[in-house]
């Protein structure tokens, strides 16, 4: 019983000794402690400051700049949608001038007026900062950079952009980016992966448009190696 108390004389000793050298500290040094959480707060106060005066009007602003550019993309005008009409602002400008608070769309849709007025470059530059969790939407971005390389002659680049696009949107859908993909291969003279994703689009997407006359790709690809 002696030594059970000693244990327990000797615990809240050190609990005493504990708590004395923490007040010691905060005694010591309590003018450091004041002074940074003061800077914390400050600090807290700054992200905050900056995050609902600056970052979130500036959101909502290029969201509102982005109805009229998306009404001329709506009919075509892709000059204009992307320049803008000398009253409101284009993709282009809006992009350049609210940087990272600029809607993702306004990327995708940028990249979409560049590849229509032959601008390939800008096209993939644009695309390849555009960022989405809708698979469909993604794979659509993937396949029009590869659109833009089969532009620019750059065939070989194009295919692996076909290929992800198709695995991304896994419907039928990727019927026609997997077509793609095909006829890149038989460009580059390689007509088995072209035969192999023929045969792809025939068996998982036998509802799909291109699926209509794939046999006729089929065989005239099965010629050409029988020869």
């Amino acid at each position: 019983m002696a030594k059970i108390d000693k244990r327990s004389a000797e615990r809240e000793a050190n609990i005493a000794e504990a708590i004395s050298k923490t007040e010691d500290f905060f005694e010591a040094n309590k003018k450091r402690i004041l002074y940074g959480f003061l800077a914390l707060a400050a600090l807290v106060a700054i992200i905050l400051g900056w995050y609902y005066l600056i970052k979130v009007p500036n959101k909502k602003e290029a969201i509102n700049q982005l109805f009229t550019a998306e009404r001329y993309f709506r009919t075509d005008s892709f000059n204009i949608a992307l320049n803008g009409d000398g009253n409101t602002l284009g993709f282009k400008q809006i992009i350049d001038k609210y940087g990272s608070n600029t809607p993702e769309s306004a990327y995708f849709n940028a990249g979409v007026c560049e590849l229509r007025l032959g601008n390939n470059e800008q096209a993939i530059k644009y695309l390849n900062k555009y960022s989405s969790k809708d698979n469909i939407m993604a794979a659509r971005a993937k396949a029009l950079i590869g659109d833009a390389l089969v532009n620019k002659g750059d065939i070989k680049q194009a295919v692996p952009y076909f290929e992800e696009a198709a695995k991304k949107s896994n419907n039928v859908l990727s019927a026609g980016y997997l077509f793609k993909a095909a006829l890149c291969y038989e460009e580059l003279e390689q007509p088995k992966q072209a035969l192999d994703i023929y045969n792809k689009v025939k068996d998982l997407y036998p509802d799909a448009p291109e699926a209509s006359e794939i046999d006729k790709y089929i065989a005239r690809i099965e010629a050409q190696m029988a020869n």
